[in-house]
């Protein structure tokens, strides 16, 4: 008698190549399947397979706004912050977060968000050494400031199976009162990448986007052309005299 062939169980899907559009158009129309909740998250977070007519399966991350643990420093609505961080690294054409949208699910309104098949061994003190990775690397550290980010652990920095580093878990950010934390800070005080310089111009120059201003309360909206006005005008990564903006855990 032959032994019985192993079958893998696991719900996660290789993830065909997709542009940023067609990704957007999949998750904001396709129907999405529960498969089951993520670990690790302190708020609820599901793994969803997502349906569109004529094209192939793929899976997102949904987060709905009836998941979300209240916070004293955060109004409800993180999932909205999720979407505007994906809108604004691709205004800026970063390239940082994986395609992220709004809209009605199986537990109502929230965000869902491409799923990166990913090796979670992989975080970014593991990464950093890598030069290739630097000039990534160094437009999240800029980008983490002018979003505000409270929360960027190494473990929210994700070197994909497609070989791209990806910047997840962007809902504690853009708050007016400056909270910025963050595990990046190997480039305090060093001048800024000209081109990240010339990105930032051109947001300053022509305001902030509309897919991103409708998700933000209006001051969010100035604080986060007054982040990046400061930054443009220091022309430097960010510096922390006191040694002590750090999330917690570190990963």
């Amino acid at each position: 008698m032959s032994a019985p062939q192993h079958q893998d169980r696991s719900p996660f899907r290789q993830r065909p190549p997709l542009a940023d559009d067609a990704a957007v158009e999949l998750l904001r129309n396709g129907e999405l399947e529960v498969l089951g909740r993520m670990p690790w998250s302190s708020n609820m977070t599901f793994l969803v397979d997502v349906r569109y007519p004529g094209a192939p399966v793929v899976q997102g991350v949904y987060k709905p706004l009836r998941g979300e643990r209240p916070l004293w420093d955060f109004p409800a609505g993180l999932h909205k912050r999720e979407a505007a961080a994906f809108a604004l690294s691709r205004t800026l054409g970063w390239d940082l977060i994986p395609p992220t949208v709004v809209r009605d699910g199986p537990l109502g309104e929230g965000s869902v968000q491409l799923y990166v098949p990913t090796d979670y061994d992989e975080h970014y003190f593991t990464l950093r050494e890598a030069p290739s990775h630097h000039r990534w690397l160094q437009r999240l550290c800029a980008y983490d400031f002018i979003i505000n980010s409270t929360d960027r652990k190494g473990g929210h920095i994700l070197l994909g199976d497609d070989g791209r580093l990806y910047a997840i878990d962007n809902g504690l950010a853009f708050h007016c009162e400056f909270k910025l934390r963050t595990v990046i800070w190997e480039w305090a005080g060093h001048p800024l990448p000209p081109e990240v310089a010339a990105d930032m111009a051109r947001l300053l120059e022509d305001g902030l986007p509309r897919d991103v201003a409708d998700l933000l309360a209006p001051l969010e909206s100035e604080a986060v052309l007054a982040r990046a006005n400061a930054l443009a005008s220091a022309g430097c990564f960010p510096i922390d005299p006191s040694g002590r903006r750090l999330p917690w855990p570190l990963v």
